[in-house]
C-alpha cells in the first residue's frame, strides 16, 4: 500500500475547438483478442498540436450487430451505434502527450472495424483520413499482446467471471463512510468489496459481528449500490474480530453462514479474507474454509468464490502454498486466488514489488494446477492498499495506474484496494482510516480501479 503521488492539479479547463483534431490531436484505433463472440479494442489519444490538451472527446460508429460490453480508462455513452468517449483521469495531455482507453465489444456475425471516428469534433487522423479503417485493425494492442499469444486459454476471462473484477473494499463500520452512489456517480465504478462478515454468538453471520444483515447501514449501502446499477462482493473474515472460521465447528456449518449472506443478498461472488493466526495460519480453519467453498459451490450455480491472503514481495509463503495445494486436494473449485501486496516490506518500489508477487503466485497455481500463464491470470487477484501502508510503503497513483494496466495487459481475474474509504487526500497524513495519506482527489484510485 503505497503513497499516491500529488494527483493532478485542480485548475480551469478550456474547451477545445472542433477544429482542433485538424492540428496535430489524433485517435488510432487497434483491435486486440477477439474471442468469437466479442473482441477488444484500443483508441490512442496522440496530442501533437503545440499547446495542452486539457481534455478531449472521442466518437465513433460500430457496425449492426456490434455493441459495448466494457470499457476502461474513460466513461461512455452509446445512442444506437454511435458511442461517445470522454476521458476520467486521463485528460489532461501536453504536447507530445498521448494516453489510451480500451473496450470490449460483444457481437454477432463477421468483425467490422468501427468507423467514423472524430476527436473534439474533427477527424481523429490529423493528415485527415479515418484511422479506424486502416490495417493496424489487425494489430494487437500493447495491452493485449501477453493474452494474444495465449489464444485458447484467454477464453477464460473473456468475458469476466460473475463477479466484480475491479471492486474497492467498502466499510460502512469505519473510516467516515462515503456515501456509495457519491463514489459510482463520480467514478464509473460498478462494484464493492464490502467488508467485514464476522460471527455474531457463534456461527451466526453479521456485519463486524453486530449489524443485522438486512434493516442496517450495511444493507442500505448494498440497496443503494444495486439501484445504481452496481453489485457487490461482501468480505468475510479480515485480519482482527470474531471470525466465521473458527466459530463454525463444520464445513457444513460454516456454509450454512456462507449461505445465508448468499441468499440475503441474491450475491455472484463471496470474499474469504483469510488473515492472521485464528484463519490463514491454522490448517484446521483453512481446510473448513476450503470444505465450505466446495459446498457453497455445489449449492449455488455459477457463483464465483475468491480467496483472498497476504503474501511475501516474491509470493505466496508457506501457508498460502499450503492454502492452494489443499485448493485442489479437496476439490474446492476457487475461482480467484488474491493477494495482498501491502505490508511485505515492498519499499519504495510498490510497483515493480506487486508485479513479483503476483507472477510468484502465478507460477504456484501453474505448478500446482498445471495451468499455462493465460489461464493461471484468469485466476489471479491483486487487492493492494491506496496511498500509504501501515509500513509507510507508497503506492502512488502513477504505481497504481502502472499496477491496473498490467492487470488488463495479463487479464488477471479481480483488481481491488483497501479502501474507498481511504480514497480522499490528506497528504502528510500519514497512515489513516479516511483518507490516503497522500495529495490527490477524492477517489482517484477509484477511477483507475474502475477501467480494470
Amino acid at each position: 500500500m503505497g503513497l499516491a503521488a500529488a494527483a493532478a492539479t485542480a485548475g480551469a479547463v478550456l474547451v477545445i475547438a472542433p477544429a482542433s483534431a485538424a492540428g496535430g490531436v489524433g485517435a488510432a484505433f487497434s483491435k486486440g483478442s477477439d474471442w468469437g463472440s466479442g473482441w477488444e479494442g484500443k483508441y490512442t489519444i496522440s496530442n501533437n498540436s503545440g499547446s495542452s490538451l486539457p481534455t478531449w472527446t472521442v466518437e465513433f460508429d460500430l457496425p449492426a450487430g456490434h455493441s459495448i460490453a466494457s470499457l476502461w480508462d474513460g466513461s461512455y455513452s452509446a445512442s444506437g451505434q454511435h458511442v461517445t468517449v470522454k476521458n476520467t483521469w486521463n485528460g489532461n495531455l501536453g504536447n507530445g502527450g498521448s494516453t489510451s482507453f480500451g473496450f470490449n465489444v460483444k457481437y454477432s456475425g463477421s468483425y467490422v472495424a468501427p468507423a467514423n471516428c472524430k476527436i473534439n469534433g474533427g477527424s481523429c487522423d490529423p493528415g485527415g483520413g479515418g484511422p479506424t479503417t486502416t490495417p493496424t485493425t489487425t494489430t494487437s494492442s500493447p495491452t493485449t499482446t501477453t493474452s494474444t499469444s495465449n489464444p485458447p486459454t484467454t477464453t477464460t476471462s473473456n468475458p469476466p467471471l460473475p463477479g466484480g473484477r475491479g471492486a474497492p473494499y467498502l466499510y460502512m463500520g469505519w473510516g467516515s463512510p462515503p456515501n456509495p452512489q457519491t463514489v459510482m456517480n463520480a467514478t464509473g465504478i460498478k462494484w464493492f468489496t464490502l467488508a467485514f462478515v464476522l460471527a455474531s454468538n457463534g456461527c451466526n453471520p453479521a456485519w463486524d459481528g453486530s449489524r443485522p444483515l438486512q434493516g442496517g447501514v450495511d444493507a442500505n449501502a448494498i440497496a443503494q449500490i444495486k439501484a445504481a446499477g452496481g453489485q457487490i462482493v461482501p468480505s468475510f473474515g479480515g485480519w482482527s474480530g470474531n471470525k466465521l472460521g473458527p466459530n463454525c465447528s463444520t464445513p457444513e456449518l460454516l456454509a450454512g453462514a456462507y449461505q445465508k449472506v448468499i441468499d440475503a443478498y441474491g450475491l455472484k461472488a463471496i470474499d474469504i479474507d483469510i488473515e492472521n493466526t485464528d484463519e490463514f495460519e491454522n490448517a484446521t480453519v483453512q481446510d473448513r474454509v476450503l470444505n465450505a467453498l466446495k459446498i457453497v459451490k455445489a449449492k449455488n450455480a455459477g457463483i464465483q468464490t475468491i480467496l483472498t491472503f497476504g503474501t511475501t514481495t516474491s509470493g505466496p509463503n508457506s501457508w498460502g502454498n499450503r492454502l492452494i495445494d489443499q485448493s485442489k486436494a479437496l476439490n474446492a473449485g476457487v475461482d480467484v486466488y488474491t493477494i495482498m501486496p501491502f505490508d511485505f516490506g515492498g519499499g519504495a518500489d510498490m510497483y515493480g514489488n506487486t508485479i513479483k508477487a503476483a507472477n510468484g503466485l502465478r507460477d504456484k497455481l501453474k505448478s500446482t494446477f498445471g495451468w499455462d500463464d493465460a489461464t493461471a491470470y484468469s485466476h489471479l487477484g491483486i487487492s493492494g492498499m491506496n496511498g500509504l501502508s501501515d509500513q509507510q510503503e507508497l503506492t502512488s497513483l502513477d504505481a497504481w495506474t502502472k499496477i491496473t494496466n498490467w492487470s488488463k495487459t495479463n487479464k488477471i481475474a479481480r483488481l481491488a484496494f483497501w479502501s474507498a474509504n481511504r480514497d480522499r487526500p490528506c497528504p502528510g497524513g500519514g497512515v489513516a482510516e479516511n483518507c490516503s495519506g497522500i495529495a490527490q482527489n477524492d477517489w482517484d484510485f477509484t477511477r483507475i480501479t474502475a477501467g480494470f
